[in-house]
């Protein structure tokens, strides 16, 4: 089966660049620049990322970056045909007019609360507790500070918010060092914790306590598509779309494979890590058109707490291509 789906994807690749050819014919043909995140956004293209290395002169090169300001410098300067980022900042992007459009979510939330406090079973048990979350204001932030409300929470009153570790590593090596008893946390730091202290345990799922609440995944992650690049090139952005879909797909269907690419990427640092973050990182490519009121409510909810996280305003309907 494994050989049956190799064979299929490098036929659907050399058709990307079959088509990619035909549209470019000059000796300086233009490369498709996808600039990527290390981590879960990386993680579900990486069949494709494997296969792309594997030719010599394919037109198609993934950038995979660090942070997402270095995909939104990429964006601004429109180094970037694709870019992966969080969805929050695609608004951001989209409602300063920079030409870029929203073609699908192909990550749907990665952010768990860990510890190693396994008293805690439900929402009220938090009450009195201090909990360590990363960057004041940004997405994480005002997520856990919305599931707090509306479980009945102030997040003002009700706990302590400690940001004394700003970033996710910072955040993940204190729990994981025993420094913060409760953290908020995402995939692949998730697992990279639990197998540095195995005493550290997933305590909400916050995906799974965002879907109970909006009945649709969290839409956390964009894939965005320059709209010139788009208008050009109809036939390749398909292919593109395809390839990324489908690698989504072999990444959940063949974890153990996946895991050894991830590895031999760099993109994490062992098979262990790897193997266990892919089923926590709700990988699912899915059109944006298909789930556009989910993508709506999801950005609603950052506007109504704190509009500036998505650019002041909710983007109009040509933010979803």
């Amino acid at each position: 089966m494994i050989e049956i789906m190799r064979i299929k994807y490098s036929i659907l690749l050399a058709t990307i660049l079959i088509c990619f050819g035909c549209q470019h014919q000059s000796k300086q043909s233009h490369t498709i620049t996808i600039a990527t995140l290390k981590g879960p956004s990386a993680m579900g293209m990486i069949k494709f990322i494997d296969s792309i290395s594997t030719i010599s002169d394919s037109h198609i090169k993934v950038e995979i970056l660090n942070e997402p300001i270095q995909v939104r410098k990429m964006i601004i300067e429109g180094t970037a045909d694709f870019a992966v980022l969080p969805t929050t900042m695609a608004a951001i992007i989209y409602n300063k007019g920079i030409e870029y459009r929203l073609i699908a979510i192909p990550v749907w939330g990665t952010l768990y609360l860990f510890g190693n406090d396994t008293s805690i079973t439900k929402w009220e048990h938090l009450r009195g507790k201090r909990i360590n979350v990363m960057a004041k204001g940004m997405t994480p932030d005002v997520l856990f500070r919305y599931l707090l409300e509306q479980n009945g929470l102030d997040p003002n009153k009700d706990v302590t918010l400690d940001y004394s570790f700003p970033t996710h590593i910072d955040l993940a090596n204190a729990v994981a060092a025993g420094q913060a008893s409760l953290g908020v946390i995402s995939e692949p730091m998730v697992s990279m914790v639990m197998q540095k202290n195995t005493s550290v345990v997933p305590i909400f799922d916050l995906n799974n306590e965002w879907k109970k609440l909006q009945s649709i995944p969290i839409a956390q992650t964009a894939l965005l598509v320059n709209n010139n690049f788009a208008i050009k090139n109809h036939t390749v952005l398909e292919y593109i779309i395809n390839s990324y879909k489908y690698s989504s797909q072999w990444v959940n269907q063949y974890p153990d494979s996946a895991a050894t690419l991830l590895v031999k990427h760099n993109i994490l640092p062992n098979y262990e890590v790897a193997y266990n973050a892919i089923p926590r990182s709700n990988l699912m490519f899915v059109n944006a058109r298909e789930v556009r009121d989910g993508i709506n409510n999801y950005l609603r909810v950052f506007y109504e707490m704190n509009p500036d996280i998505i650019g002041g305003k909710i983007p109009n309907e040509d933010f979803i291509y």
